[in-house]
């Protein structure tokens, strides 16, 4: 007898239409047929004004947005760089974005001055949509960024940008398709900046395709129906959001959780809004399910949670334990990047093994290969690598926007899509995740370039010579840690750790600064003068064993 596994890898087929557009084919879809829908819920920070928002809602306002552009002379292809809360503004813009076929740049809300330059300068983008608390860090750079025509800010008015509430109300809530330019299916609909060895971060272009193929996110791994209330605890500028606050769960009918909360996370007060929305389906970094065990969970009502999922790194032993015994589910595994949808995990379907990643997804091909592109054996190490095929695999992009040449290169190498990470295969087809290795570092559902953290360390007149690694922490599953060698005339001091601390926080993203500073006389290196992280991982993993020992 076929397991239900197999049937449902064999059986499924990705179906595109040439013209697919996400905005017109499924939320104005939507919002024809069943206009009274909730598409989502609307919560604000305190957590006690809550908003359903229907989809014949989301049309309209996301339709006023898209008019407001259209009125602004946008043209398909222009970049909008995106920077917002978790706030109703959000969907509008994205989905707005999307009719007219303006390429949104979602960006995280911890982006410094310097990083929106970079991104806006990468791009020629023409329009920035922040919400106030954005806006100082767009005037800062203002000057530096001659492509940029349009600044478009969230709730409070400001001299010189076009409100945005104010210019969406003066904009009917109808646009006919016909008035735009048709966006095609393999046309770049959203961009996403992501972090890798190199100094400046790669940009991921994603295609409307893309928001198609999230069904598999959405039908497989989170497990979605038109019942559904889900919610997906992520920043808005993680291509996470895109995996469950958009598109995986508006393409399975489900409604969303958009709760505006607090950058310093309140574990009980996601805890009591899970009762009081009744989530059927939730998803979280592994960060989140350790924070939540920390309580005594029976106090709340979690029987409304019928699956849970997380992405990030595997969970421990005793935190799938007590959130079982309270939920009754256990916590699926996933795995995917900026450059896919869902591409393995443990599915409701088949057996979970906790601390796998699980199995391929439906529509792809996902296997273990060395450097020769070569499948091996299985319990050997490798290459976590996705298969090439024709048609091209559902949802995984097609190369780096203006990226040199032998990154694609190194990214697609002998028929394969080659993720960067390490991971073996059991003897059943389940893939367990070794490591990353580009030397990217994974904490609290962050990934984290060691190049950036050591290029904002040396850029201080204190530091002679870093190096960054992640080291194994029990509640973020990695923290930042550098060691860090001295400039002449400076000496190691509590001082220089908080200064040095505060100095990378305001050079880059402030989630990026290394929560631990070791002082070092010099730094293990190759006879080539390479620094060796691999030492430095070694030796800080040997100390958390025999910390925990």
């Amino acid at each position: 007898m076929t397991d239900p596994y197999t049937i449902a890898h064999s059986n499924y087929r990705f179906d595109l239409p040439a013209d697919f557009n996400f905005g017109f084919d499924v939320i104005d879809a939507r919002a024809e047929e069943t206009p009274g829908r909730i598409a989502y819920i609307a919560v604000d920070r305190t957590g006690e004004d809550i908003r359903p928002v229907t989809y014949a809602d989301l049309a309209g306002a996301s339709n006023r947005f898209a008019n407001v552009l259209h009125s602004l002379d946008a043209a398909k292809g222009d970049f909008a760089l995106v920077i917002m809360e978790r706030i109703p503004a959000w969907f509008e813009t994205l989905i707005g974005c999307m009719k007219v076929g303006v390429v949104a740049m979602p960006g995280t809300t911890l982006l410094t001055a310097k990083d929106i330059r970079y991104r806006i300068n990468k791009t020629r983008a023409r329009f920035v949509v922040v919400s106030s608390g954005h806006a100082d860090k767009v005037e800062e750079i203002r000057a530096d960024c001659p492509s940029l025509e349009h600044l478009i800010i969230v709730t409070n008015a400001r001299n010189g940008w076009i409100h945005y509430e104010s210019a969406c109300a003066s904009q009917p809530a109808e646009i006919a398709p016909h008035q735009l330019e048709p966006t095609q299916a393999d046309e770049m609909m959203l961009a996403y900046f992501t972090s890798g060895t190199t100094a400046d971060p790669k940009l991921v272009p994603r295609d409307h395709s893309y928001a198609k193929a999230h069904e598999i996110t959405g039908r497989f791994w989170l497990d979605l129906n038109d019942n559904d209330v889900h919610w997906t605890l992520s920043d808005t500028g993680w291509a996470k959001a895109a995996w469950g606050m958009l598109f995986g769960p508006w393409m399975a009918g489900a409604a969303i959780v958009l709760y505006d909360g607090d950058i310093r996370f309140d574990a009980v007060c996601h805890l009591k809004l899970i009762a009081k929305l009744r989530v059927s389906t939730f998803c979280a970094p592994p960060t989140v399910y350790r924070l939540f065990t920390q309580h005594d969970l029976t106090t709340y009502d979690l029987s409304s949670i019928r699956h849970s999922v997380s992405a990030g790194e595997p969970l421990n032993p005793e935190v799938i334990r007590v959130w079982k015994e309270t939920t009754g589910t256990v916590v699926h595994d996933g795995y995917g990047q900026t450059e896919t949808v869902n591409v393995v995990a443990n599915f409701p379907f088949m057996p979970v093994r906790p601390g796998s990643m699980g199995k391929a997804a439906p529509g792809f091909t996902v296997s273990i290969v060395n450097d020769e592109g070569l499948p091996l054996s299985n319990n050997d190490i490798g290459h976590i690598a996705i298969k090439v095929t024709e048609p091209h695999p559902p949802g995984l992009f097609h190369g780096y926007y203006n990226g040199p040449n032998d990154l694609d290169r190194s990214s697609f190498r002998h028929g394969w899509y080659y993720t960067g990470d390490t991971a073996y295969c059991d003897n059943d087809g389940y893939i367990w995740f070794v490591g990353r290795s580009d030397d990217i570092i994974s904490s609290a559902s962050y990934r984290i370039s060691p190049f950036e953290v050591e290029s904002a360390l040396q850029a201080h007149e204190a530091v002679a010579e870093s190096a960054v690694i992640g080291k194994p922490d029990s509640l973020r599953g990695e923290i930042v840690t550098a060691y860090v060698v001295l400039a002449t005339g400076f000496s190691p001091s509590e001082s220089l750790v908080s200064t040095l601390q505060d100095y990378v926080k305001s050079q880059t993203a402030p989630y990026k600064y290394p929560r631990e500073i070791e002082f070092r006389e010099s730094l293990p290196k190759t006879i080539s003068g390479k620094i060796r992280r691999v030492d430095l991982r070694a030796e800080a993993i040997a100390a958390a064993t025999n910390h925990r020992c």
